[in-house]
C-alpha cells in the first residue's frame, strides 16, 4: 500500500477531516476534503462534523479555525509561517503605534485593520482597539466600513494591498518607516511595511513582456502584488475571485496570464493560462507540507499523542475572535 493509499485508510478509519490551501502541492491538496483560501477554510472548518481538523496550509490559518472553533481539536502537518504574517508580532506593533504617537497621532484617532495573514496574537492586539480583521476579498467593504469611525486606519501587515485599496477608495496612503512622517501624518489609511515575498515577484516589466507578446492578452493579479503591477491588471481579485474569474467569467480560448501563487494557477485551466513571472512563484511556506507530514499527522490522531495540534490562550483566543466577528459582521 502507498502513502496515498494510507492516508485515504487513515481518514476513513478516523474522525477527522482534511483540509488543504490553494496554495499547497498538488498531491496534498488532492488530499483535501475541504479545500479554498483562508478565510473560507476556517468557516467550512466550522461546520465539519469531526472533532480532529488537519489542516495544509500556514500557521496562521490553522489558529483562526481554533479561535473560531475552539471545541475542535486543529493539528497541521507543518506548521509553516506565512513569510508576510512573521513580518509583524506585538512587539513591532506596537512599535509602529509609538511612532504614531510620537507624531502626534493618539491611539484614540486610530483605527486598526489587520488581514487575516497575521498571527492570533496580533489580531487580539486589534480587537482590544476596536478593530477588524479582513481578507483580500472583503477588505474594501472593511475599509469603507472602519473609515465611517473618523479614525485613520492602521493597515497591518500587507502594506500592498492597503495602498491598493486606498487607491481603490482615492484615499491617501502612506507607509511607517519607509514615507516621510509627514505624509504619514496626512494619510486616510497607514500602512505596516509588510508584504507578501510571492507576490513581490511580479513587476510591470512582467506585465509588459505578455502583452508585447500576446497583445490580446487579459493581465489578472492578486491585490498584494504591488501598485505598479496592479495599475496595469485588467482584474485584480482574491484567490478565490481569480478562480471564478479565470474559470467562469472568460472563455478558454481568451488567454490570460495570472500574478499569484504557481501551484493554485498551475491548476486552473488546461491551456491559454500563463504564470506572471520568468522565475516559478511558489509559496515557499505553503510547499513545506508533505504526503509524509499529513500521513504522521493522521498516525498522531491514533495513536492519541496529536502532533503539532493548535493552542492559543484564552485571553488572545477572546479578542482575536472579537476581531475576527466584527468582519463577519460587516
Amino acid at each position: 500500500m502507498n502513502i496515498k493509499e494510507e492516508i485515504i485508510k487513515l481518514k476513513k478509519e478516523l474522525d477527522v477531516t482534511i483540509v488543504a490551501h490553494f496554495y499547497q502541492k498538488d498531491e496534498v491538496f488532492e488530499m483535501g476534503d475541504i479545500v479554498g483560501d483562508s478565510l473560507e477554510l476556517a468557516k467550512k472548518s466550522m461546520e465539519a462534523p469531526t472533532e480532529n481538523i488537519i489542516f495544509c496550509g500556514v500557521g496562521f490559518m490553522g489558529q483562526s479555525v481554533k479561535v473560531l472553533a475552539p471545541q475542535k481539536r486543529v493539528l497541521m502537518p507543518k506548521i509553516a509561517c506565512c513569510a508576510m504574517a512573521k513580518m509583524i508580532d506585538v512587539d513591532y506593533y506596537n512599535m509602529n503605534l509609538k511612532i504614531l504617537n510620537d507624531a502626534g497621532i493618539a491611539n484614540d484617532d486610530i483605527l486598526p485593520i489587520t488581514y487575516i495573514n497575521s498571527s492570533a496574537e496580533v489580531k487580539a492586539e486589534v480587537g482590544k482597539m476596536g478593530g477588524y480583521v479582513c481578507t483580500s476579498s472583503n477588505a474594501y467593504k472593511i475599509i469603507n466600513k472602519g473609515l465611517e469611525s473618523g479614525k485613520k486606519i492602521f493597515f497591518v501587515p500587507d502594506r500592498c494591498l492597503g495602498q491598493n485599496f486606498a487607491k481603490q477608495i482615492g484615499l491617501k496612503s502612506a507607509v511607517v518607516g519607509i514615507d516621510d512622517i509627514e505624509d504619514v501624518k496626512n494619510a486616510d489609511i497607514i500602512c505596516f511595511n509588510g508584504f507578501c515575498s510571492v507576490h513581490q515577484l511580479f513587476t510591470p516589466e512582467d506585465v509588459d513582456f505578455y502583452r508585447e507578446k500576446y497583445p490580446d492578452i487579459l493581465v489578472a493579479v492578486h491585490p498584494e502584488c504591488d501598485p505598479s503591477v496592479v495599475e496595469k491588471a485588467d482584474f485584480v481579485g482574491s484567490t478565490s475571485q481569480l478562480i471564478k474569474y479565470i474559470t467562469e467569467e472568460i472563455p478558454i480560448d481568451q488567454k490570460v496570464v495570472v500574478g499569484t501563487e504557481f501551484n493554485m494557477v498551475n491548476r486552473l485551466r488546461e491551456k491559454n493560462t500563463f504564470v506572471l513571472s520568468s522565475t516559478k512563484p511558489e509559496c515557499p511556506t505553503m510547499n513545506e507540507t508533505t504526503l509524509e507530514d499529513l500521513h504522521n499527522t493522521l498516525l498522531s490522531i491514533k495513536n492519541k499523542t496529536y502532533e503539532n495540534e493548535i493552542t492559543i490562550s484564552e485571553d488572545v483566543a477572546k479578542y482575536a475572535k472579537i476581531a475576527l466577528n466584527r468582519m463577519f459582521e460587516v
